[in-house]
């Protein structure tokens, strides 16, 4: 089964410098409907715009991703981490015991727009880490590139959850599956363009839920980034 979260039906935060969808409740934004997915918490599409950003504040026991689509996104955090994330990068900071951080819009001028992704982690109290990496185009062209697991097989990410994030590019007739083994489901988030996923259309913004299904099937890309969270109910 593919429940499909429309784009517009997500919820908005709007402050001077920020313009923000919430697929699920953030904040102010409350929906009982939707307060995540298994152990997916939070996804934020953000536009940040320049030389503005979140100012130093704390985050306990989650996983959170940066997922940076245009312009760039400067980090810097409480165990001594400086870094500035791009289009292709990938970070993790995993909050563990409690670590604080700022999250700035590296340009004055120009604007920054990104994915923030909390995961619910495995265990609580882990010591604070961060990490980031960098996966090019052709890695992600036509198909999914894992970028993030709880074992950082093939050179991705660790996250500290039964987890498996997947990362994809696709035009024209570049097609890909992905089999859901017993017991997974999996979230599909289309950070742009427009793709089809087991027969439903989405486009820049919408997000589906897959239960119940043997695997995922991503086609008829128009300039389509694509996210798939392969996780355990």
């Amino acid at each position: 089964m593919l429940t499909i979260r429309r784009s517009e039906d997500r919820g908005p935060s709007r402050i001077g410098w920020l313009d923000s969808r919430h697929s699920f409740s953030f904040g102010q934004y409350h929906d009982p409907a939707h307060m995540g997915f298994g152990p997916l918490r939070v996804i934020n599409e953000d536009r940040v715009i320049g030389g503005a950003g979140f100012p130093t504040h704390g985050h306990a026991n989650m996983e959170i991703i940066s997922y940076v689509l245009d312009g760039a996104l400067e980090h810097r955090d409480s165990i001594g981490t400086g870094s500035v994330i791009r289009p292709g990068d990938v970070q993790r900071m995993s909050a563990g015991s409690g670590i604080r951080h700022s999250e700035f819009n590296h340009s004055k001028t120009e604007g920054v727009h990104f994915l923030q992704i909390w995961i619910l982690p495995d265990a609580d109290g882990i010591a604070p880490s961060y990490e980031q990496k960098a996966f090019d185009e052709a890695s992600k062209r036509g198909q999914l590139r894992l970028v993030g697991s709880r074992d950082a097989r093939d050179g991705s990410l660790t996250l500290h959850q039964d987890v498996d994030l997947y990362a994809g590019l696709f035009d024209g007739d570049e097609r890909a599956e992905l089999p859901l083994r017993d017991g997974r489901a999996a979230w599909v988030q289309i950070a742009r363009g427009e793709v089809r996923i087991n027969d439903a259309d989405l486009r820049a913004g919408d997000g589906a839920a897959i239960t119940n299904e043997d695997r995922i099937v991503i086609d008829n890309g128009r300039s389509a980034e694509v996210l798939v969270f392969d996780m355990k109910l």
